[in-house]
């Protein structure tokens, strides 16, 4: 029994030291540290710049807006809300030394529905209170022109959507690869350009299929992304496209490139129409290689982000 005692209280010994070298649960640890910390909130509570900071707050909160199907504008992304995080607000405004708006601290809050949740429809624009635009550019022909977009759209540091052919990528691998290693956004734009309103199920399904065969040889992904060739669609190809997990992309800004406009047409026409949310169509032309610097920082200078689709299109503020 003596022995069986000593085994014990060996193992409660051992155990006891153990927890002694464990500095987070350490039960000998002086505890000042969680009271000063009591005593920092009480401080804070009391401090006038935080009871300015929590009665200006509520003014700054704004509730998440669900995803809707517009009658125009069919499937419109939701918008992350808005609430004050009062402590962390305080933490910089205290540094500081006074109350300065810009230096609230926000958290995001996400709506109740979300394009998923939504029936196939197809997608023309972000959210309308979402201060960015976004390039879809569609590739079909052109290919010489590519290389002159690439490089214009990096030393912007701008990332754009292009919407690829199949058979142009199946001929241009290296083009395609060269935009996914930029960064940029690779979307579906069927195989060979054909009218897909005028297309049978299994025609449509084909067509993007195959697609996303070749860009997933090259680039090891699936393009999320479908933008129909000439905005031609219907019912049937957008339900094709959705059970696929995949999104019918169209715009609502045309460059109109293909009619070779001259840099100021372009302008004018694109810089007339942009909004919050805004999707602007181009394609590879010489076009849009003179004007594309120029839209850029026109679009930059009127306070618009610039984004891929999937940026446009999330919840994110």
């Amino acid at each position: 029994m003596k022995s069986y005692r000593n085994y014990i209280h060996f193992i409660v010994f051992i155990i006891i030291v153990m927890i002694s070298f464990n500095i987070d649960q350490n039960p000998f640890q002086n505890d000042n540290q969680t009271v000063f910390s009591q005593i920092e909130v009480v401080n804070m509570k009391e401090d006038p710049l935080y009871k300015e900071i929590v009665k200006r707050s509520t003014s700054f909160n704004e509730d998440a807006k669900n995803a809707y199907i517009d009658s125009v504008w069919k499937k419109t992304p939701g918008r992350n809300g808005q609430k004050v995080d009062v402590v962390a607000s305080y933490k910089r405004m205290k540094e500081a030394g006074s109350f300065i708006e810009e230096l609230f601290v926000y958290d995001q809050i996400s709506p109740k529905v979300s394009l998923d949740d939504l029936e196939p429809a197809p997608i023309y624009r972000g959210h309308p209170e979402k201060k960015m635009v976004s390039f879809l550019i569609n590739v079909s022909w052109g290919t010489e022109y590519i290389p002159d977009i690439l490089d214009t759209l990096k030393k912007h540091n701008v990332k754009a959507t292009f919407f690829i052919e199949g058979k142009w990528a199946k001929e241009n691998v290296d083009y395609v690869k060269m935009i996914q290693e930029q960064g940029h956004t690779i979307g579906n734009h069927a195989y060979n350009h054909p009218d897909m309103s005028r297309l049978s199920h299994n025609q449509v399904l084909k067509q993007i299929q195959d697609t996303n065969e070749v860009i997933h040889a090259i680039t090891g992904k699936t393009p999320k992304w479908f933008a129909p060739p000439s905005g031609s669609f219907s019912d049937e190809v957008v339900n094709v496209a959705e059970n696929m997990n995949m999104y019918t992309i169209l715009w609502t800004v045309d460059t109109i490139d293909w009619k070779n406009p001259t840099v100021n047409v372009m302008m004018n026409r694109v810089m007339e129409k942009i909004h919050p949310g805004a999707t602007i169509l181009m394609h590879p032309t010489p076009s849009i290689v003179k004007a594309l610097p120029t839209l850029i920082t026109s679009i930059k200078e009127q306070d618009y982000k610039i984004g891929t689709i999937e940026k446009l299109l999330s919840e994110n503020r």
